[in-house]
């Protein structure tokens, strides 16, 4: 039994913190009040353990306590008045019917109360058998660590203090365990200068440690924060916009982003076309600080064959007039709006024909076109491709009100209320020194592919109540997919002053085949998993010209560098238009690509390079945990090694074996502790391992082994015989 000296006061103590930790979080998270009760409750609690009250004393000073409490926090009558008596115990009688009903919410906050105190008195209990009659308290420790952290993560709780805390606490109270019970094991006198050799060294280590622990510097976070992403998980299979675990394509609902995508690859129509496209379905103005939704609704009518009533493109900007063809068939089903690329004039020829069918309205704020009918098959679009000049670009470098109205100008710079000021700190920081609106842009579109975010669809984060959705992108998470690429520089560009508005549609799809005929044309198939946003820019002079921030995606845009002013960009002009192979360069294709299926040393090396620079830390990380798993079975090879040497040397027939084993049998007594002297001969050996275990089968094993030895003509039959013998005694050092 511990006694009651100094050192088992400081074991109280740490053990009274450590439980403190699990009520500090109660207050905060919680609406339980009054929580000095509960801790000065545990502070008489471990008083009575410390000074080994009878425990029907603890009990009766416990008990009048908590009514005491009780009795302060709920009833207005005196603590020796009667009545209040009475009815608690009314109450106590009612909740513990409720508690066997299992009807957990008719609890009393009465009776909760009493729960919470009895809680409390077995923890003490707990840590008071610990302490005393285990000496063993990591468990307990660990699981406050666990508590604290998971609280820390999952809550609105900070635990930064409380960890350092903990850590300190727990590892003097492992420290002055570890002391007891090394004196009581060698039966070492109690001495307090004893003591102070062990103090003195542990405080130093706990405080070198925290010190150090304190000052280093802390590695960013390696992956995005688990709580907006369970969150998002929780809610798979709700409704669309929900930010749940949702099946990629287009949506309508764009009010709150975030969460992950799920891919699906049916496809949803095919355009006939001289070269990919990235095709629209509608752009939005306003960013609430969750997602994007329409400033208004202005919708107008127009027929098939009328110009679209969108923004065109200034009659200044050269265009190149292209038509494409959209159709589904019956494996595909038709859409309710229509999909144009950038620059649309017209719609035409649409199947079938129908009255109805030439009907459509756009919404011009978000321009966004419907029709009248889901029964389209097809249809063509005439529209024209931009061939923007870098130096009409760059002409412009800051708002003109006589140039562009300044109502549009504040619509496309909105920003909501409360956002975060270090988005903008980040902008001004990547533009510095960046004169005019396109090199902006531009710096902030290569900003994204230069800065470690990743492109990901599973592991995205969902916003709380008080995220903001670029902010959580841009500083924290730095892992999406395009609705978080193209939403942080649309509202990155609005920080500083430039007008932007998110878009929303699809990417060019999958090349499948040319088309028959005279025409050098091209299909491509469009599907789910081509949904797709971006960001569009307004110059005045030029129009809403595209940009493309995602990682891993290219929007090309024709842009002439080669008069005026050149600037460095990304976007390099669209390819020549595709012309259908001949056979012959068919051939060489087929050439080329059986020359690169060849094995190549060189690639080899460098993709194993590349492994290795990118997963550098996990490979560390296991070759850590293999090292140390392969340290701890060696230490303790004398408990698994005698099995795996028993399994081994039963197939074994010959009797030359009993030479090899009985080698063995010396080392693995050896290993259990029975270590054979200097100059000790076999026959002597054996008869002290026989005299140890109280047998006679280490000497009848050993005359076996000289015959072996000696005579090198073992009767037949002796490794059978042996073998038995030599079981025996490997299972007995295992014993």
């Amino acid at each position: 039994m511990m006694k009651r000296n100094f050192p088992a006061l400081l074991l109280y103590s740490f053990g009274f913190l450590l439980l403190w930790e699990w009520l500090r979080p109660v207050e905060q998270l919680t609406d339980t009040d009054n929580m000095e009760t509960f801790v000065f409750f545990l502070l008489i609690s471990f008083a009575l353990s410390f000074f080994r009250m009878k425990w029907i004393w603890q009990s009766i000073i416990k008990l009048l306590f908590i009514l005491f409490s009780i009795n302060r926090f709920y009833y207005e009558e005196g603590f020796f008045q009667s009545s209040w008596l009475k009815s608690f115990s009314k109450d106590l009688m009612d909740n513990i019917g409720f508690l066997l009903a299992r009807q957990w919410n008719d609890l009393s906050n009465e009776f909760r109360t009493l729960l919470f105190f009895i809680l409390l008195w077995l923890m003490v209990y707990l840590i008071h058998y610990w302490l005393l009659n285990r000496q063993k308290i990591f468990i307990f420790f660990f699981m406050t660590l666990v508590y604290i952290t998971v609280l820390d993560t999952f809550t609105l709780y900070s635990a930064k203090a409380a960890i350092v805390r903990t850590v300190i606490t727990g590892f003097a109270v492992m420290g002055l365990l570890t002391y007891y019970r090394i004196t009581q094991k060698e039966k070492v006198n109690d001495d307090r200068s004893i003591l102070r050799k062990w103090m003195v060294p542990l405080v130093g280590m706990i405080a070198l440690s925290v010190l150090l622990g304190i000052a280093a510097p802390k590695a960013a976070p390696i992956w995005p924060d688990p709580v907006p992403y369970f969150t998002a998980a929780k809610d798979k299979g709700g409704n669309e916009g929900s930010g749940g675990i949702s099946r990629i394509g287009y949506g309508t609902n764009d009010e709150r982003l975030g969460g992950p995508f799920v891919g699906d690859n049916k496809p949803v129509f095919m355009y006939k076309a001289n070269g990919k496209n990235y095709w629209k379905v509608e752009t939005k103005d306003m960013y609430t600080g969750k997602g994007w939704i329409p400033s208004g609704s202005t919708p107008i009518p127009f027929m098939e064959g009328d110009l679209v009533p969108v923004y065109s493109i200034p009659e200044k900007v050269e265009t190149i007039k292209e038509t494409a063809e959209v159709f589904f068939n019956t494996n595909y089903s038709s859409l309710s709006f229509i999909i144009y690329p950038a620059g649309i004039q017209k719609i035409l020829e649409v199947e079938p024909k129908a009255p109805d069918l030439n009907k459509f309205q756009i919404d011009t704020t978000k321009e966004k076109i419907n029709s009248f009918s889901r029964d389209i098959s097809s249809y063509k679009v005439d529209f024209g491709i931009p061939k923007y000049k870098a130096v009409d670009l760059m002409l412009t470098t800051e708002f003109d009100p006589t140039v562009m109205g300044t109502e549009f100008y504040q619509k496309y710079t909105y920003l909501p209320e409360g956002l975060p000021l270090r988005i903008k700190q980040l902008t001004e920081e990547i533009t510095a020194g960046k004169s005019n609106w396109f090199d902006k842009a531009q710096a902030v579109e290569r900003y994204f592919s230069n800065s470690g975010y990743s492109y990901d669809q599973k592991k995205v984060a969902l916003p709380g109540e008080q995220d903001d959705y670029v902010d959580q992108f841009l500083f924290d998470t730095k892992r999406g997919y395009c609705d978080n690429f193209s939403t942080s520089m649309a509202v990155m560009l609005r920080t500083i002053g430039i007008p932007t508005r998110w878009v929303k549609g699809f990417t060019g799809g999958d090349f499948m085949e040319y088309s028959q005929g005279g025409e050098s044309r091209q299909i491509y198939q469009i599907t789910n998993n081509n949904a797709h946003s971006w960001v569009e820019v307004f110059f005045p002079n030029q129009g809403w010209v595209p940009f493309e921030p995602t990682k891993g995606f290219t929007n090309d845009i024709n842009i002439n560098y080669s008069s005026g002013q050149t600037s460095t960009n990304n976007q390099t002009p669209p390819p020549a238009p595709v012309k259908k192979p001949q056979q012959k360069d068919l051939e060489e294709t087929s050439k080329t690509k059986s020359k690169e299926k060849s094995f190549d040393f060189k690639e080899l090396w460098s993709n194993t390079k590349l492994f290795f620079e990118n997963n550098w830390k996990l490979l560390t990380l296991v070759i850590v945990l293999l090292a140390g798993m392969t340290g701890i079975l060696y230490r303790i090879r004398g408990k698994w090694l005698p099995f795996v040497v028993m399994v081994w040397y039963r197939f074994k027939k010959k009797d030359e074996t009993v030479g090899t084993a009985y080698l063995v049998l010396l080392a693995q007594l050896d290993r259990y502790g029975i270590k054979r002297k200097q100059n000790q001969t076999l026959r002597n050996y054996a008869h002290y391992i026989d005299s140890f275990f109280s047998t006679r089968e280490m000497t009848r094993l050993t005359v076996a082994y000289e015959q072996y030895i000696y005579h090198q003509n073992l009767p037949k039959g002796t490794w059978k015989e042996s073998r038995k013998l030599w079981e025996n005694l490997i299972k007995k050092t295992i014993a």
